[in-house]
Order: structure tokens, then sequence, then C-alpha cells
């Protein structure tokens, strides 16, 4: 069924400002899949925070337009599903991993601001840690000279009483 005038409006003010956030936009192209395929990656999409949808390609060349993800417009050729994130990863982990479950399921291309990926581009990305494990990473590398220091610190005192023990444990015994 086509959108009347006022729809397509509706569908591209939406679309552009998912894009105005976005940090990544991965084309796949779904032909031939099940719904209930679909649906479970809806849903995983869902979870981790990705704006999945099928659209006009026309209607995101237009939200698009003016935007650091302009270059996308010529990729974008044939039935495709744009997943939108503001994490970076996010996006490209969901799809690739989807991806490679279906092999009717085929990533296109993908792109950051300002950068068009192909799609080993896209797997490269996919295969990056997520931002919740670099800053895991992150914290645990800032930690440890600190956890370090407080364990070297423990250990005079427990030196101390250690040795005061080896006295009394010598004393008795003679």
């Amino acid at each position: 069924m086509s959108l009347n005038l006022e729809e397509k409006k509706a569908v591209v003010a939406e679309v552009s400002a998912q894009v105005a956030e976005a940090q990544a936009i991965i084309l796949a192209e779904y032909r031939g899949l099940e719904v209930g395929d679909l649906t479970r990656l809806r849903a995983q999409a869902r979870k981790s925070g990705v704006y999945l949808r099928v659209l006009k390609n026309t209607l995101v060349r237009r939200a698009i337009d003016g935007t650091p993800f302009s270059g996308l417009a010529n990729e974008m050729v044939g039935p495709l599903m744009f997943g939108i994130s503001t994490d970076p990863v996010a996006a490209a982990k969901v799809l690739n991993d989807f991806a490679k479950s279906n092999d009717k399921f085929v990533i296109k291309a993908g792109g950051l601001p300002n950068q068009v990926m192909d799609v080993n581009g896209v797997q490269a990305l996919a295969s990056l840690p997520s931002r919740e494990e670099l800053l895991a990473k992150l914290l645990g590398t800032m930690q440890a000279p600190i956890a370090q220091f407080v364990r070297t610190l423990n250990e005079v005192p427990t030196k101390f009483v250690r040795g005061l023990a080896a006295v009394r444990d010598q004393k008795q015994a003679a």
C-alpha cells in the first residue's frame, strides 16, 4: 500500500530524527526471509537499542540528504532494511550476527559519519568490542595501579604480624 504525501513526510521526519542522533547506519537486503526470522531480528535489535526498519529508498535518501551519512545514497538499491543506532558497534553487531545464521539476509553497506563502509568494513566494525566492554577494560586498567598500591601498603603490617608470630612461636618452643 502506498503512502500519501503527509504519511511520507512523517516517515522522512521520523527517519531524519533517528539519523540526527545516529553514529552508524547499516543497509541489508532481506529478500526471501521468513516473517519469523525477521521478528527475531527485530526483537534482538530492540534489545540492543537499534532502530530497525524497512523503508523506501527514496524516503531514506531524503532523510539523509545534507547529513554526514549522505554518501550512503549511492548504495541504496533494491529492497533494503536499515539499522540505525547511536552506538557505532551495536547495529553492525546485531545485523552481522543475524547474517551469519541466515543466508538470505545480506549486508550491503554501512556508514559512519562522513564515511561509507563496504561489507568487510561492517564486519570489522561488528568484531569490535561494545562500548560497555571498552569502558570496563578502561576502568580495570585505571584501577589496577591503585589496587596494587593498596596491596603493597597492606603487606607491610602483614609482614610485621607474621614476624611477631614467628618470634612468639620460637619462644614457646624454647
